[in-house]
This record gives structure tokens, C-alpha cells and sequence, in this order.
């Protein structure tokens, strides 16, 4: 049995979330430098919160909550680690915390024709406009969001 545990993203972990982000297969980066280090540091508190998932120690997910967006601005999982579970939990911390923050709804964008597409729309995330020739939109309201 595999042992998630869940916490609050710090500094210390931003090299390790990076090396997440650029080894996903899906909704990969055009252009890993449009991701800095200062925009990790600026969702762990002033843009949002971030957190981590660790199995045995080891950091195999994260995710950021855009406040002023009320946006999912990152989830993503180490490729090695997926199907365990992470991703729903990530994604369950930073939509509690949007809504406990006054959001009524929360959105996010991924690209189409995904793993990431299909596990949004298994959370009951409701499908959008297309945001460009890549990317959808989603968004799922409070009301219809399971505590």
C-alpha cells in the first residue's frame, strides 16, 4: 500500500517541483523558461498557496492555487508516480482552498486530448471554450463541489 502524505509547498521544495514540471509527457512547456523560479516562490504565499505530495519522503506531485485567478495555476505529477492518487488529492487541497477563500468558481486550463483532460471531467469539472489551438478551458463551481 503506497502512503501519500499531503503538505504546504516551502522554498526548499521549489527544485524539486521544477524537476516535476519539466519531466511531465503531457501539457509539456514549450519554452521551460517561461516557469521561473521567482513565480514558484511568488504562489507559495503572495500569489496563492502551494502543496506538495511526498510518497516515502520523496516529493512526487505539486500544486498551486492562483488566488486573484481563482485558478489551478499547476498540477502536475512525476510521471514514475502516477495512478497512485496524488493528483486528486493535490487537486482537492487547492480547490478547498480557493472556495474557503471566497471563490465561487475555479478554473483552469489544460490541452486537449489528455490524460489531464479526461481527469478533470472524472472530478466533474465542467469542459469550456477553447482557450487557444491547445488548451481548454474547465471550471467547476462551489455549488456542485463535494467538501
Amino acid at each position: 500500500m503506497h502512503q501519500l502524505t499531503y503538505r504546504r509547498a516551502t522554498s526548499a521544495d521549489i527544485p524539486a517541483m521544477s524537476n516535476i514540471r519539466l519531466s511531465v509527457r503531457e501539457n509539456i512547456l514549450s519554452n521551460p523558461a517561461l516557469v521561473t523560479y521567482q513565480m514558484y516562490e511568488d504562489y507559495l504565499g503572495l500569489l496563492g498557496r502551494g502543496w506538495v505530495c511526498e510518497l516515502h519522503g520523496e516529493i512526487i506531485g505539486f500544486s498551486y492555487a492562483a488566488m486573484n485567478a481563482h485558478s489551478i495555476w499547476a498540477l502536475f505529477i512525476d510521471p514514475k508516480h502516477e495512478g497512485l492518487g496524488a493528483g486528486k488529492g493535490l487537486l482537492q487541497l487547492a480547490c478547498q482552498y480557493l472556495f474557503e477563500e471566497g471563490a465561487q468558481t475555479v478554473q483552469l486550463s489544460t490541452n486537449v486530448a489528455t490524460r489531464a483532460e479526461n481527469f478533470y471531467l472524472a472530478q466533474g469539472w465542467i469542459r469550456g471554450d477553447m482557450k487557444d489551438g491547445d488548451e481548454v478551458y474547465f471550471q467547476l463551481d462551489r455549488a456542485t463541489w463535494n467538501l
